[in-house]
């Protein structure tokens, strides 16, 4: 008797340490796993804070070779500060256009990245305006020097080249700011109908009890916006949906005057079958 309890103790001990066994692997892989996603971000998260600093820095020796034009353009009578002159507007064009480079590089980065980093998004909106500024005053300073007879070799051309480049840029980013608007809503919208079955059948909408899938007045419809609408008073004591919705997205209940309302609880999950709803009252 007393080797058959030590068998069965030892045996729930066994058992115990394999269980032990496959949690610890279960916890190390949750704790792996974990370890990469931590690893990935930092890899992210050093990546563009690399370009940041780089664009950061950009700026910073763009504003010193300002201040060195602008001393020297007082005293701009010696060939030789005249071309130091040339070479620092040059070195100043250069450096706005690989900024202008390493700034649409960021937003790349940004838009791949698993990061949503909304102060990183309003410090590269900051990059775009402060470019735009750095570019007029550029054009200023040209113009003064120009007054004072110093020519700055290729600077025109470059120039004029920066103004068209930043006007398509801003051209392509309106349209594609118009398109993402445009895809918004078209996800967002849905349209919903409802009435007695005669009403229904008198707009090609219900046939034999069965929604039909086309030929029916769809101008009959109400559009909506799904983020919004998300009660739809139905103003009948009797409702059915008619149209696929999957349960536990929405109820259906009575108000105070017996009458139903539907309230949409998940919208995403609801209009993930069809984009139209169609409801049937008496």
């Amino acid at each position: 008797m007393k080797k058959l309890f030590l068998f069965a103790a030892v045996a729930a001990l066994m058992a115990s340490c394999d269980q032990a066994k496959v949690n610890t692997t279960d916890s190390d892989k949750a704790v792996d796993s974990l370890e990469n996603i931590i690893e990935q971000k930092d890899n992210e998260i050093n990546d563009l804070m690399g370009t940041f600093n780089e664009i950061q820095e950009g700026f910073n020796i763009i504003n010193e070779a300002e201040g060195r034009v602008n001393m020297m353009k007082n005293n701009s009578e010696s060939n030789n500060a005249q071309q130091n002159i040339r070479e620092n507007m040059q070195f100043i064009q250069q450096t706005l256009q690989e900024n202008k480079q390493k700034i649409a590089e960021l937003q790349e980065k940004l838009n791949k990245s698993s990061i949503n980093a909304s102060k990183l998004k309003e410090a590269i909106a900051n990059f775009e305006k402060l470019l735009e500024e750095k570019n007029q005053e550029l054009e200023s300073l040209r113009n003064l020097l120009a007054e004072k007879d110093i020519a700055i070799e290729h600077l025109d051309n470059e120039v004029n080249t920066l103004k068209a480049e930043n006007e398509d840029v801003k051209i392509q980013k309106e349209e594609t700011e118009k398109v993402v608007r445009n895809q918004d809503q078209q996800i967002n919208t849905a349209w919903y109908v409802f009435g007695t079955s005669k009403e229904l059948k008198q707009e090609g909408i219900l046939n034999k009890g069965e929604v039909l899938q086309e030929n029916y007045n769809k101008d009959y419809f109400t559009k909506i916006d799904i983020r919004k609408t998300t009660v739809i008073p139905l103003n009948s004591k009797h409702a059915e949906l008619l149209t696929t919705h999957p349960s536990g997205s929405y109820t259906l209940l009575k108000d105070s005057k017996g009458e139903y309302t539907l309230r949409i609880t998940d919208a995403n999950k609801f209009w993930s079958v069809s984009k139209y709803l169609v409801i049937r009252v008496k």
